[in-house]
């Protein structure tokens, strides 16, 4: 069995793992990142780059190398109900460098901090290795056994940090508790092609017992068709011919181009969970990201809250990592600093659910906007919340790690 011994051991190469393991790379930390899959090349995957990250990568002095990535810009959010079109937020008045949310494919977000974080000798990435479980020594969390090229692999660690998303296998190796906040829809993801005559911005769509989201990806629109709490298999007993023909109905000027939708291997299926943990940590193992919190898709946060998590406990336990002194109490802090941002989100998502997606799931005949977005159109300054809610979310992080000297990565690593 293959044995290797690190500071601290990440698992899962997303954007948690990846921002949290170049944050205490640069801070002097030695760094393992696990990555079950050979690339970062997964569709469907978020794609929302929020103001608040590209405020990171600013303070990193990233920020004019990581938008000559391609991406999209978006400056405005909007949603049609029924017939009628509404502004939603605006980000041309957020107190960031981008005033945007940029939609960029996960795959190249991955790949630019992945870039950088190898250019720090003290980082380690470990490609198609995949976690089984955890080291224990005299109750505290010692590291991680994994599986790597059909061989077993163990890596020593002080801090062992699960980044491993919604299905963690370390957090349910932990036995850390989990509450389940519920979540009335899953979503359908397809791919279809984008004309010149498409509309210039990405937007949601909502009508009575449907709901559709597009998102710009450049050449094409990656669609979500929102459908009931585990409807799934009733949606393809109906045919695929069936499905085509509701997504016609909420964009009509995707009509010519459903039939791209060539088998139910086009349609890929999100099944949403929203929930948390209780406890974040235990010694010597912390969660971070979805596998401390499953966020649903409204809003497009996740990833948002993902990366703030990063930089709180790079922020947090970078110093503390590199003298050898990590105590329980600063994993306490990590999640005493990001539940508050966490509940407050997530409550707004089951509001979201309860009060709209529910009842506009379980509509029929004639739909009519709800309240609070009539306001928006009534009071345009008022748009500037839900701008502020997606943009920077609730107590944006800032990078206040230190930066190491930087040194460049020995031969073959």
């Amino acid at each position: 069995m293959k044995t290797l011994t690190t500071t601290c051991c990440i698992v899962g190469g997303g954007p948690a793992g990846l921002v949290l393991g170049l944050l205490l790379a640069r801070a002097g930390v030695e760094v393992i990142v696990l990555e079950k899959h050979a690339d970062f090349l997964r569709d469907f995957r978020g794609d929302t780059i929020h103001p608040s990250t590209l405020e990171v990568m600013h303070e990193l002095g990233l920020l004019d190398e990581f938008l000559l990535r391609p991406h999209q810009e978006t400056r405005q959010i909007a949603a049609q109900v029924g017939d009628k079109r509404y502004a939603v937020a605006d980000f041309s008045h957020l107190s960031t460098r981008c005033k945007f949310v940029a939609f960029m494919p996960q795959w190249e977000f991955l790949d630019f901090i992945a870039l950088h974080a190898k250019r720090r000798a003290n980082f380690h990435m470990l490609m198609e290795c995949e976690a089984t479980g955890l080291i224990e020594r005299n109750g505290r969390i010692a590291g991680v056994r994994a599986r790597m090229g059909g061989e077993d692999v163990e890596i020593a660690a002080t801090l062992t940090v699960a980044a491993d998303g919604r299905h963690s296998v370390l957090r349910q190796a932990a036995g850390l508790e989990v509450m389940d906040l519920g979540a009335p829809m899953d979503v359908l993801w397809l791919r279809v092609s984008k004309q010149p005559s498409d509309p210039a911005e990405s937007f949601a769509r909502f009508d009575a017992g449907r709901l559709l989201v597009q998102i710009d990806r450049g050449d094409y629109w990656q669609c979500a068709f929102v459908i009931t709490k585990g409807s799934f298999d009733a949606v393809r007993e109906r045919g695929l011919d069936a499905l085509r023909a509701e997504v016609a109905r909420l964009a009509p000027h995707l009509e010519g181009r459903v039939n791209e939708l060539r088998s139910w291997d086009d349609v890929k299926l999100l099944t949403v969970t929203v929930d948390r943990l209780k406890r974040w940590y235990r010694p010597g193992l912390l969660c971070i990201g979805d596998a401390a919190h499953a966020m649903s898709p409204v809003g497009g946060v996740g990833i948002n809250l993902a990366i703030q998590d990063a930089v709180a406990a790079a922020n947090i336990l970078s110093r503390s990592l590199a003298l050898g002194r990590l105590r329980n109490e600063d994993l306490a802090r990590v999640q005493a600093r990001r539940s508050f941002p966490t509940r407050l989100t997530q409550g707004a998502q089951v509001a979201a659910h309860t009060r709209l997606i529910a009842p506009l799931l379980a509509a029929k005949g004639t739909i009519k906007a709800p309240l609070p977005l009539r306001l928006l159109q009534w009071f345009p300054m008022l748009r500037r919340i839900p701008a502020r809610l997606i943009g920077l979310g609730v107590r944006p992080e800032h990078v206040h790690s230190p930066e190491a000297r930087p040194t460049a990565p020995t031969a073959g690593r």
